[in-house]
């Protein structure tokens, strides 16, 4: 088994900057503090995304009022085409991959136009086929988040992906809740193990609970993508914020995944570098338990076990008992061979 890849850590920014560029980049600065691998946005425009009679979800009109609609919401939250080359920008200048979600088709052609690595489709595109269909022809990596899909609906895209001209082999599934925040009794950390299982694909968790343990439990098992809303206060108004983690919490939670990843070895039971020089100190050797003479014959009642395990080994004890000594061996000395 080769040893652990490097889980991809993503820091999603969404539209936790309330449509303020300054605090975009906030929030691109406190990713890369964190050492996050990407931070990712939302590209939109609200006039092809939703009617504009669209109502809220309940968590986004108990965190943003029920006065406006949906559209209205969205609208001041896009970024025009400016912003994302600015926010590119800062990302090169940070150090931190740059990355956006499109939700409609005119936006994946224009990050297309950005070369980024990866083209991520969130839960609610998931049934979309045309816009899946669009993805695959740009041949890049992509995330398939499936919050509140069925097995079978994220087998249905990824035919659609790969008929469209990607491999499935560049297609992480990520495991998704689609509720804000995610109660922990639906997480339900093991359908990502069914997924990989049943479809055969790398898999990845986007998070949407509070806290930090279950993005790291989801790498124990196996993801190899983690994704995390990120906000610069959870108390600040939109509809993200409240299940975000803030900058030190989003650190922590990194520390720990590369802590995890790194843990998880490549599954060779062996001893490990750092405890070999511990085997003498910790193991045992067979000694004499008083004065043996010479011509003695071995038995229980002169052998005994103790540390260090500079000797021989107790596993060679049985093969021992009746042999005869050749030597004189005095209390606590070890005995040299089998022969001895």
């Amino acid at each position: 088994m080769m040893p652990n890849k490097k889980t991809i850590i993503i820091a999603e920014a969404g539209v936790n900057h309330n449509g303020n560029l300054e605090t975009a980049k906030k929030l691109i600065d406190a990713a890369s503090d964190a050492k996050a691998d990407f931070v990712k946005f939302q590209t939109f425009n609200a006039d092809t995304l939703v009617t504009l009679s669209a109502g809220k979800a309940e968590y986004q009109k108990k965190l943003t009022g029920s006065d406006e609609s949906q559209y209205q919401m969205l609208k001041k939250l896009e970024l025009d085409r400016n912003a994302h080359y600015e926010l590119v920008r800062h990302c090169q200048k940070r150090g931190v991959g740059f990355l956006s979600t499109a939700f409609d088709v005119q936006s994946i052609d224009f990050l297309a136009e950005l070369d980024l690595k990866y083209f991520k489709v969130p839960s609610g595109e998931i049934t979309n086929l045309p816009y899946l269909r669009h993805i695959g022809k740009q041949g890049k990596r992509v995330l398939l988040s499936t919050g509140m899909a069925t097995l079978m609906e994220i087998k249905d895209a990824l035919t659609i992906l790969m008929d469209s001209g990607i491999s499935k082999r560049k297609v992480t599934v990520l495991h998704c809740n689609t509720e804000y925040p995610t109660p922990m009794s639906d997480v339900n950390l093991k359908a990502m193990l069914t997924i990989q299982e049943k479809l055969d694909v790398q898999v990845g968790y986007s998070d949407h609970t509070l806290g930090i343990e279950i993005p790291i439990a989801a790498v124990a098992l196996g993801a190899t993508v983690v994704e995390k809303h990120l906000t610069l206060d959870r108390k600040m108004v939109g509809p993200d914020h409240h299940s975000s983690l803030e900058p030190d919490e989003f650190k922590s939670m990194v520390t720990a995944i590369r802590n995890v990843t790194q843990a998880l070895g490549d599954g060779i039971k062996k001893p490990s570098l750092s405890e070999f020089k511990n085997i003498a100190v910790a193991r045992k050797s067979i000694v004499a338990s008083r004065t043996i003479k010479k011509g003695e014959i071995f038995t229980n009642s002169n052998l005994t076990v103790k540390r260090p395990g500079t000797g021989m080994s107790p596993m060679l004890y049985d093969q021992m008992l009746g042999k005869v000594s050749n030597r004189t061996y005095y209390a606590d000395e070890m005995i040299e061979s089998i022969n001895g």
